[in-house]
Formats: C-alpha cells, structure tokens, sequence
C-alpha cells in the first residue's frame, strides 16, 4: 500500500507551533504536528502569563498551551508526540523520521517550529526556582518585580538589555558577571553603567539561588579571592545566551553563526518547501506572541508555495498518498 504524504509536517509544538497548525489545517491542508517530548514548548515552564493578548486576567503557561494545542486539533490538525530524530530535506516529498521507527513521515512542506532554549548556569537550586523567581526573561517577568531588589547574570548585550528594561520595574537592578571585562557593546554598557538603579558585581559567580518557595537571594563567590557572600534579592535573571533547537538540521538548511536558521524568503529557508517559525529563527525578539505571529506567517507561506506548486490537497480526503510527481524529482 502506498504511504500517505501530508501537506505538511510541523516539528515543534510551541506558540510558533501550534499557530501554524492552525492555519495549515483550518486551510484545508492535511497537517500532523511531531510535538516532541517537551510538548508545548518553554511556556510549559512558565507560571503567569500576563502579556498574551486575549487572556486579560493572564493565564498559567500549560493552560494557554493546551488551549493552542485544542484550537489546532479542531480543525484537523493531527498530534503526533514523537521527536524528531532524522530529516531528509534533499528532495521531495521531505523525509522525517520519528523516534524508533524505521518508515519516515512524509510531508510535501515542513514547517520547523523547534524553538530556542535560554542558557542556564545548571545549578540544582536555579531549576527548582525556575517560574518562582527566577527567569530567562525580562520582557515576560519584569512586570512582577515591581519595587523589588532583582541580579542579572550576564556580560553581553542580552544582560544589559535584561537590566536596562527590569528598571522600568524593579527598585534596583544587580549586574553580576564572571570577569571584569564585558562582551557587551560600548553603548549598551554606557547605558547600563549611566543608569542609577544599575549596579556591578564583577569577577563573580552565582553558586547557589536561595529561597525555598522563590527566590530570596543569591550565594556569590568571587572568582579571584574566592571569597565567599550572599546578596539578598527578590529575583534572578539569567541572560547568558540561548541556543536554537537546530541540531537536528545541520547540513540540511542554512543557519548564521549561532545556529539560527535563516529565512531567505519571508518564511521559507534556504531550501524550498521547508519554512521557519519562531524563536529557531528569531535572535531578537523571543515572544510567546512573536513566534505565533510567525508561525502564522509559515503556514501561510507553506499554503501559497504548495497552490502554486499545484500540490495541496484538501484535508478532508483521507487518501493523500504519494503521488507519482512527489516519486520523481525531475517533474517538481
């Protein structure tokens, strides 16, 4: 029997995700979405959610995720929780294989959504505080250390930008970083340097978050005298860096230096068919409402490149199967 190939296979299951679900299947595409083991993405790991439009009283991240997974789903959109371990992306129809199986899931156009991880410094006390004080992210959390004393661990313009926004919040802003020298950008550092709640802990490294039920401050230890001390705090920012969920595309599609896949055409990457959305593509930005923004924009692209190809079919017909066009790479 012949294998069925879908319209499109979305590898990802965040906002970027989900949204781009939403809008292949509402469109009458045939779509299957490989969420992964960390289904639902970051938001997972996020308590209230106060900056998403359409939840004024704001919402706990798992909730939104859910309601982004139903919304999707209603139209069609089918749920796989398989990882991703293998992509063939040389011709068409694309080739992905999930986790322990042998036959590839077959897709005319891919849509990756695998998002971006925020660095962590790996301490066991970080990971238990993680939505309790401590966060990756100033545009979603400052709003909650309001008057309240909060460190940032950092030297780049990430960590400058974390702090000089949390001043728009919080009562005083700690920089701590490990050197003495920063890798952050002359006018960044000015900025920060020239911003009276902004303070400086340099040649110092964050050992432990303490605070049982959130965060009440941070052991320091200084890397030249290693001496020892504690600075009472209300939260703890890390901007040390993220790092794409890309792996599993090298070789495959063109990224920048730092892994992040480069959209060529609108959404489309350097290989035709295959889209980008989200934080995988998005080195500024990194909003929950930004990556569906172009996880819409990806599925859109997805529907306008596939018509033009003469290829999509309509969802509701449940024989989608290769066709002999997608068995010959010379007829595409």
């Amino acid at each position: 029997m012949s294998q069925r190939v879908y319209d499109v296979a979305i590898i990802g299951s965040g906002p970027a995700g989900y949204t781009a679900a939403l809008y292949a299947s509402r469109a009458n595409m045939s779509t299957v979405v490989f969420q992964g083991f960390e289904s639902g993405g970051q938001l997972m790991q996020t308590t209230d959610v106060e900056n998403y439009p359409g939840y004024r009283d704001g919402v706990m991240g798992p909730d939104m995720m859910e309601d982004f997974e139903a919304q999707a789903a209603r139209f069609g959109a089918e749920m796989r929780p398989d990882e991703i371990e293998r992509v063939d992306f040389s011709e068409r129809p694309f080739k992905l294989w999930p986790e322990d199986e042998e036959e590839p899931a077959l897709a005319r156009a891919v849509i990756i959504a695998t998002g971006a991880r925020a660095r962590w410094l790996g301490l066991e006390s970080e990971q238990k505080l993680m939505g309790h004080g401590v966060s990756g992210c100033a545009t979603c959390d400052g709003f909650f250390f309001k008057d309240r004393k909060v460190a940032v661990v950092g030297g780049g313009d990430t960590a400058m930008e974390e702090a000089l926004f949390l001043t728009n919040h919080a009562s005083e802003v700690v920089i701590i970083h490990r050197r003495d020298e920063f890798r952050a950008s002359k006018i960044m550092l000015e900025r920060a340097k020239k911003n009276e709640k902004i303070s400086f802990i340099t040649d110092t490294v964050v050992t432990e978050v303490l605070g049982e039920d959130s965060v009440e401050g941070l052991k320091l230890k200084n890397v030249k005298s290693g001496e020892e001390s504690e600075l009472a705090v209300d939260g703890f920012f890390v901007a040390i860096g993220h790092d794409p969920a890309t792996k599993l595309f090298e070789g495959q599609i063109e990224m920048d230096e730092g892994g992040y896949i480069l959209q060529k055409e609108h959404t489309m990457t350097s290989v035709a068919g295959v889209f980008a959305a989200g934080d995988v593509s998005d080195r500024r930005y990194r909003q929950a409402v930004t990556a569906a923004g172009d996880g819409c924009r990806a599925a859109i692209d997805a529907e306008r490149w596939l018509a033009e190809q003469g290829e999509a079919e309509e969802a509701e017909d449940p024989s989608v199967w290769v066709s002999e066009k997608d068995k010959n790479p010379a007829n595409l």
